[in-house]
């Protein structure tokens, strides 16, 4: 290959590139600035969340209590100051390592919601996961709309089949914790998880990011923060760097 067509190649790659990282910045605004503000309460449908006072606990399908009936939960009645920190995997794009690494030089604990491809295709990950104090939750094995499954041995079956490839991979059985693919869910898959001796975790703020916080979010994120909240980030979906968890470990 000449110079004049290598530099052509790198042009090309360049541009794609740019155009991807423009594309998920566009989408993460998108969201941000389209993100309802209220919500009607329901017992079942999609999780959603709003934010009517700054700094308040936000309105949501259930309150704490209602969901407590099904060992679900979605954020903590206290006014002492506590942030749980979740992520959601469904496939390894190369974000996982260091959001670990950021975790571990913070010393902060966090969950990890697995899909079941995550967990079979990425059995180092899980480990380095566990080995360093963290907690994979089971986010199902095939990332369906659970609120369509109406038999247990579905519902079971979803979960289980990732169960069993933790503990082949770690040797150990799962912590049983679920979080419903996309936040659908039903009273009756409520009902299943906590038979099945699962704890439901949606969560009480959720953002997009792409390669960088925005100041945007930045203020988004301190303005709705309230004592023991459950924080959800799409680790698959995002690129997340170490400043934009440092932010996050500076609430």
């Amino acid at each position: 290959m000449n110079i004049k067509s290598y530099a052509k190649q790198c042009a090309k790659y360049f541009l794609l590139l740019t155009a991807s990282f423009l594309a998920g910045e566009f989408t993460a605004y998108c969201i941000d600035c389209f993100s309802p503000e209220t919500v009607e309460t329901s017992a079942s449908g999609n999780w959603g969340l709003g934010f009517p006072e700054e700094g308040q606990l936000p309105t949501a399908n259930a309150t704490i209590e209602e969901l407590k009936a099904y060992d679900a939960y979605f954020a903590e009645a206290t006014t002492e100051k506590k942030l749980y920190l979740t992520f959601d995997c469904g496939y390894e794009n190369g974000n996982t390592k260091p959001i670990l690494e950021a975790l571990k030089k913070h010393n902060a604990p966090a969950a990890f919601f697995c899909v079941g491809n995550f967990v079979k295709e990425q059995p180092d990950l899980i480990r380095q996961i566990v080995r360093e104090g963290h907690t994979v939750g089971n986010h199902t094995y095939t990332h369906p709309d659970m609120s369509k499954i109406s038999t247990k041995e579905r519902f079971q079956e979803e979960l289980e089949k990732v169960e069993t490839l933790y503990e082949q991979i770690t040797g150990e059985p799962m912590t049983k914790y679920y979080r419903p693919p996309q936040g659908i869910y039903s009273t009756q898959n409520l009902e299943m998880a906590k038979a099945l001796g699962y704890k439901t975790f949606f969560w009480s703020l959720a953002m997009w990011t792409g390669t960088r916080i925005s100041s945007r979010q930045k203020k988004k994120l301190l303005l709705n923060c309230f004592p023991a909240f459950i924080r959800a980030l799409l680790s698959c979906f995002t690129t997340l760097l170490l400043p934009t968890v440092r932010f996050l470990m500076n609430f």
